[in-house]
């Protein structure tokens, strides 16, 4: 017997109904979402759609622009799954053109759109090659840091996907969430040419945490790493960071034979020698190798370093002086830190209180790195010494690629400049521009007002050391600071210089030699009784 024709449609509606609820059932015990058809999807792209993807196609970048602002304004009438596209397309031609930190704004849409935008996932890779471009400072990472590890698993993000796992480790280092960044730092593979560069992050994430043997392991790695692997890229840079902290390290847990061994492998080429040459000096001091400090302090002065600055140097050398009963020389290297230091400290101060505003401050900052920032040699020297910070440098180098990509806007053909894509892109970067010089206005400010207060912390230091001195000059100087000096022996001779078999005893002439460097030593007697 046969059903009614509406009996076996309605029979296959429920049958339908039933295996659609039955996937979606499925689906979601398996966490994922069931598929959802957008009608609009089935709307074919506008002819400047195609005709934005075929002048890309074709190199064509200014053009394919032109055509992709259209889209993206909705000029064309196209669906939301072309507009997205058009986003994906117009970050790519941007980054094509050279115009990173515009594309970076593209990008940026995608980004805040999330998963629900059809390209999240595909700009991944875009946003690693910016990491390339792009300094820190203009906000790579934190976009980066929107994605989770599960993201990188595509199969199109193979070449980069460790490049990926480092910059998220790094932006939940800077973010503070080291539980995650250690995660990330120690997934990516020893092959990869960011194994050192995760390592050495590795080894800063455990020194926060107050960790010294494990920072100490992941810094060795990198020694270890740099003798089977010597072709890697900037592998002799972070050698040699690795060396400077394990140093610190050694230092900060009182092994201070450890932490010259490692001071002493940094090369003279490297970025990180000539702090650690100071750096060494406390601790050949904590092991009573005077001779040593202060010959290391006797380069720091070398015209070399002309425009470096190490006002500690002379609380060590007064201290050094102090503990041998060499009052007049400590009284010395006093009376030169006041000497200097007490004029330049008073000249931050005035400089600080000259300028409040931080987009004067950017100007005045970027003068000083120049060179013509009108102040006083030696104040503009030493202000230029604390620019010298990382943080700070690359914020003025992210302002540099926005001068550099709103010149590019200007020299750009006549009839591109006056569509409204350039305008546009022209708009965006100005402003970036804008908030990134206020931005680095304000992180040059602190840096200097840091600067300044180290320098009245050390003056402070310094009137402490000089009271001590009147009072050891008088004999009436603590029993427990009478036992930090050294006491002569008898009949020891300690102004002889240990020379060994490789080296050779040349008295100083007032002229110093780049290859002497380091080598300085002092001939030092204590007077104390």
């Amino acid at each position: 017997m046969t059903r009614p024709i509406h009996v076996l449609l309605a029979l296959g509606t429920l049958f339908s109904s039933a295996f659609a609820g039955a996937q979606k059932r499925k689906a979601r015990a398996a966490g994922t979402a069931a598929p959802v058809v957008d009608a609009s999807q089935e709307i074919p792209p506008s002819k400047a759609m195609e005709k934005a993807v075929k002048l890309y196609d074709g190199g064509d970048y200014y053009s394919s622009s032109i055509e992709l602002h259209k889209v993206i304004e909705g000029e064309t009438g196209d669906a939301q799954p072309t507009q997205q596209k058009a986003e994906f397309y117009m970050g790519k031609t941007l980054y094509k053109l050279g115009f990173y930190s515009a594309a970076l704004s593209y990008f940026d849409r995608i980004v805040q759109a999330g998963g629900a935008h059809s390209y999240w996932r595909a700009t991944l890779k875009w946003l690693a090659s910016l990491s390339t471009k792009l300094p820190q400072s203009s906000g790579i990472l934190e976009k980066i840091g929107k994605y989770d590890r599960a993201e990188l698993e595509q199969p199109e993000l193979e070449k980069v996907r460790d490049e990926l796992v480092y910059l998220m480790g790094r932006w939940q280092y800077s973010q503070g969430n080291l539980k995650e960044a250690l995660s990330d730092f120690q997934a990516v593979p020893a092959q990869s040419d960011f194994y050192p560069r995760a390592k050495f992050f590795e080894g800063l994430t455990h020194v926060r945490e107050y960790r010294a043997q494990d920072a100490a392991g992941a810094f060795k790695e990198i020694l270890r790493h740099a003798i089977e692997h010597p072709d890697k890229p900037d592998i002799a840079d972070y050698e040699a960071l690795a060396n400077a902290n394990l140093a610190r390290v050694f230092y900060s847990t009182h092994q201070w034979e450890s932490a010259i061994k490692y001071y002493d492998k940094l090369p003279p080429e490297s970025s990180a020698w000539l702090q650690g040459l100071f750096e060494s000096s406390w601790a050949f001091f904590q092991v009573d190798e005077f001779q040593k400090a202060l010959g290391n302090i006797h380069s720091l002065n070398a015209p070399y370093f002309e425009r470096e600055f190490f006002p500690e140097s002379l609380v060590l050398k007064a201290v050094i002086y102090w503990k041998n009963c060499l009052y007049d020389r400590s009284e010395d290297a006093i009376n030169e830190l006041n000497a200097t230091y007490v004029p330049l400290r008073k000249e931050l101060d005035g400089l600080l209180e000259q300028i409040t505003d931080p987009l004067e401050f950017y100007e005045k900052a970027q003068a000083v790195r120049e060179g013509k920032s009108n102040l006083p040699a030696k104040v503009e020297k030493l202000v230029a010494s604390l620019l010298r910070d990382r943080t700070v440098e690359k914020q003025f180098h992210y302002v540099d690629e926005l001068d550099r990509e709103l010149a590019q806007v200007e020299g750009a053909d006549a009839s591109w400049k006056a569509t409204a894509v350039a305008s546009t892109i022209l708009q965006d970067l100005t402003l970036q521009q804008s908030l990134a010089k206020n931005e680095g206005g304000q992180l040059a400010r602190k840096r200097i007002e840091r600067g300044r207060d180290e320098i009245q912390d050390l003056l402070a230091q310094a009137i402490k050391i000089e009271i001590e001195t009147i009072n050891a000059m008088k004999g009436e100087a603590e029993a427990e600071l009478r036992g930090e000096q050294v006491i002569a022996a008898p009949g020891v001779v300690q102004t002889s210089v240990a020379v060994d078999d490789e080296h050779w005893q040349w008295p100083f002439q007032g002229e110093y030699w780049k290859d002497e460097l380091a080598s300085y030593r002092f001939k030092l007697r204590s007077k104390c009784k």
